[in-house]
């Protein structure tokens, strides 16, 4: 029976290893071999953008980013701030990087080690932007002050939101010397707003440009997933991370993410049902290329145990979404 081949077959791979098995510790201090302060943006995606940093697979790497707004926004904005926003400057990204010996094809896998929350943050309703764009139609602005250590920001009525800082975007080059907007998700990762993307995980992006050209910024202190209502807490950060080249994983078309825990792929398209098949069969080529299964067993597994996340749905014309399988399914076991 199916269910009896499908049993044997998790048996038979138990032993099988990941892509790569990534078990940072968040909480270590890494060596950090170079240093961009946030002077070193830029804020489009392009093989035309020049790199500002050149480094060696394996490199580690310390940034400074400023938050989304470019510096529109402080500790003293209203509501005056976010109706006159302007969206020339958004996404102030750090970089971009060129990773020595990242060829078109490759993967560069990026390791987040350790990220850091600024003084301060922001979140806002932008008239026009957002998930009910047509119902909140009048601006709002809500500060958010951070002493060093905060582990929750302050809201209304006494709520307490857990600080899960991640950056919302992280990115390749495109294979394109037009200037991209970073609103959108795409091929080459960019704007995936993912709140998964916490220090501890490693992102795996497609390499589409000689030395991948990485960037990244957009800093959220916290969001859920959806980001709903169009902007997280938008804030400054410091973030170490560590970059690696790798060969022969061309089933990754999109960007793949895992910790010590859970693999995760994802999905960008302009409806959800479109980027849920997409992660789907993502999903399915994970199962196939990294852990041994047939097709067939893998969709299967992908029905039993792998779940969707909706990690976006406001960065138009693409929205984003994930899927995650718990890495426990595969051992080892005991006998």
């Amino acid at each position: 029976m199916r269910i009896i081949a499908l049993a044997s077959l998790l048996a038979v791979i138990a032993a099988c290893q990941p892509a790569s098995d990534p078990d940072p510790d968040p909480s270590a201090p890494v060596a950090v071999d170079y240093v961009l302060d946030a002077s070193r943006t830029h804020n489009k995606f392009s093989a035309a953008i020049p790199p500002v940093l050149r480094v060696p697979s394996g490199a580690i790497i310390e940034v400074q980013t400023k938050e989304a707004s470019d510096g529109q926004f402080d500790l003293s904005s209203t509501a005056e701030t976010a109706a006159n926003l302007d969206f020339d400057p958004i996404h102030p990204l750090t970089g971009p990087v060129y990773v020595e010996g990242a060829d078109v094809g490759d993967v560069l896998a990026v390791t987040l080690h350790e990220i850091e929350i600024g003084a301060f943050g922001w979140s806002a309703i932008i008239p026009g932007f957002g998930f009910l764009a047509d119902e909140f139609t009048e601006p709002y602005v809500r500060m958010f002050e951070f002493a060093d250590g905060a582990t929750y920001a302050s809201f209304a009525n006494g709520i307490r939101i857990p600080l899960e800082p991640f950056p919302g975007v992280m990115g390749v080059a495109a294979a394109t010397d037009s200037m991209l907007s970073t609103i959108p998700p795409r091929k080459n990762g960019g704007n995936m707003d993912d709140p998964h993307l916490v220090a501890g995980t490693t992102v795996y992006f497609p390499v589409l440009v000689p030395g991948a050209l990485f960037s990244i910024g957009d800093t959220h202190a916290a969001q859920g997933l959806g980001e709903v209502c169009g902007t997280a807490i938008e804030a400054p950060m410091r973030i170490v991370y560590e970059v690696n080249v790798h060969k022969g994983m061309d089933h990754i078309q999109e960007p793949q993410y895992e910790t010590s825990s859970y693999y995760a792929v994802t999905g960008f398209a302009p409806t959800i049902d479109e980027a849920a098949r997409k992660a789907t069969r993502y999903m399915i080529d994970y199962l196939e290329a990294g852990r041994g299964l047939e097709r067939n067993d893998a969709y299967v597994l992908a029905s039993l145990a792998a779940d969707l996340h909706i990690a976006e749905v406001v960065d138009v014309p693409n929205m984003l979404v994930a899927m995650h399988i718990d890495k426990s399914l595969f051992g080892p076991f005991d006998p």
